[in-house]
């Protein structure tokens, strides 16, 4: 089986760019005004293609809003074009690498420390605010100092969870805070480029959709090797039977902080929903456990302090971003064979399921 899991950015992109241009999807691409660790230049790109005879059931894979996390979603997006070359089953639409300095640079953030998926706020809502008890935690969640050899954080996390129970926790920790810019999970002072350059193409790479499913490739939440639908959005009953239909009943859950996923603002999601422009719209963050969730946040920590507070050539901070990649991209074989198969599945199933399906009734949303 090849290894469709990526090194690095450049590689990600160089193989992802060839197999699109091998198997004759059309391609554009977005370039960002940041540039990568070595001045390269970096682009989101995109890549569709249309099944015969049929423009309105569109198939939506993106990868890459947490840049770390773009190595599994590239992953599936490469044995994707490489299983279904030039006749997907639908129109296909694959947006990688929307972070795509994050995923240079190996951080969960953008170039301004952004957390994209708190930052598709919806018009009306503002860039400020922080989660009941995050302002508390500031203290163990973002020291001003680099990461050192020995660190009390996973005993102070554990005293934490106690105290307040992980759902408590959770939430406080990962909804998305707007108030310290170089803090964990910052939503933003305003949209990032990303989600501008998104926002001026979004409709032209829909086209005639009228029946869009979207699955957006996360990894890092979960129990290892796991995956879960998180929806951001209330279901209507067609699209809960749709998911129950193609991928069973427990597949998939809401915003809930005592199970997998928490609410969070600003996000993918229901920013989807909002620019769905009459269009029935299916969106599920596809999210794929790792490790544990306070070895996670330790990681995301030990990151934002050497990002922050030490040196670029400090070993410290290669080996925190080092860390990082592997609590996002495991490097076991076992884990990356079964979250491939299971990724590509799922986008298979989606695929024969919008294929085989009339349009359904549009769900209630946050605009009406």
């Amino acid at each position: 089986m090849p290894d469709f899991f990526p090194p690095n950015y450049v590689t990600a992109r160089t193989r992802f760019l060839d197999a699109v241009r091998r198997h004759g999807w059309a391609i554009e691409s977005h370039p960002i005004s940041a540039k990568g660790p070595t001045g390269e230049e970096l682009f989101i790109d995109v890549a569709a293609r249309s099944a015969t005879g049929n423009h309105t059931h569109t198939l939506v894979v993106s990868s890459g809003v947490h840049g770390v996390e773009a190595s599994f979603g590239s992953a599936v997006q490469l044995a994707l074009l490489d299983r279904w070359q030039a006749t997907p089953p639908v129109q296909c639409v694959f947006i990688h690498a929307v972070n795509p300095w994050g995923f240079a640079h190996r951080r969960r953030f953008n170039e301004d420390n952004v957390d994209l998926n708190r930052n598709f706020l919806l018009p009306g809502e503002e860039y400020r605010g922080s989660p009941p008890g995050y302002a508390e935690l500031i203290p163990l969640l973002n020291p001003k100092r680099s990461p050192g050899r020995f660190d009390p954080f996973h005993a102070l996390a554990a005293w934490a969870v106690l105290r307040h129970g992980m759902p408590k926790l959770k939430q406080a920790v990962a909804a998305g805070q707007y108030d310290h810019p170089k803090g964990l999970f910052f939503g933003g002072r305003g949209p990032a480029e990303s989600v501008h350059i998104l926002g001026e193409h979004w409709d032209r790479w829909l086209g005639e959709a009228q029946d869009v499913v979207h699955l957006d490739y996360h990894t890092g939440l979960g129990d290892w090797g796991t995956h879960t639908l998180l929806i951001d959005l209330p279901l209507s009953t067609a699209q809960r039977d749709r998911l129950t239909n193609w991928f069973g009943e427990r597949s998939f859950q809401g915003g809930d902080p005592s199970g997998t996923a928490y609410d969070a603002r600003g996000g993918f999601g229901p920013w989807c929903h909002h620019r769905r422009n009459g269009r029935e719209y299916l969106f599920a963050c596809a999210e794929f456990g790792t490790y544990a969730p306070i070895t996670v946040v330790g990681a995301l920590r030990a990151e934002n302090m050497a990002h922050h507070w030490g040196h670029p050539t400090d070993a410290s901070t290669e080996g925190a971003k080092r860390r990082l990649a592997e609590k996002f991209c495991p490097a076991s074989a076992d884990w990356r064979a079964r979250v491939l198969a299971d990724g590509v599945g799922l986008a298979v199933g989606a695929a024969e399921g919008l294929k085989g399906s009339a349009p359904t009734a549009q769900p209630a949303g946050p605009d009406g």
